[in-house]
């Protein structure tokens, strides 16, 4: 049987390869919300993060999510972010 492919996505505080379901996705929809996406398929542009608080920080420090989205991104998406990191570890 032909083994199925594993969708990869790039997370923007190390710059390493992961598999899509590890990572956490950020989206900026058309009208410009920007929230987190639990399911991995709303509408929209993406950004994915590691579930490493270092890597959501050094994202943060560099300001990659908000280049990777094109727009500033409101604290409370960032607070969000740390939450949902937090509960996963």
């Amino acid at each position: 049987m032909k083994q199925k492919k594993i969708p990869e996505r790039l997370c923007l505080g190390c710059n390493e390869s992961k598999d899509k379901r590890e990572l956490i996705r950020v989206v900026k929809t058309k009208d410009g919300a920007i929230f987190l996406d639990k399911t991995g398929k709303a509408n929209g542009r993406g950004a994915y993060i590691c579930n490493n608080p270092a890597c959501l920080e050094k994202a943060i420090k560099t300001r990659r999510i908000s280049k990777s989205l094109s727009t500033q991104i409101p604290e409370e998406v960032y607070q969000s972010l740390r939450q949902a990191i937090e509960s996963d570890s």
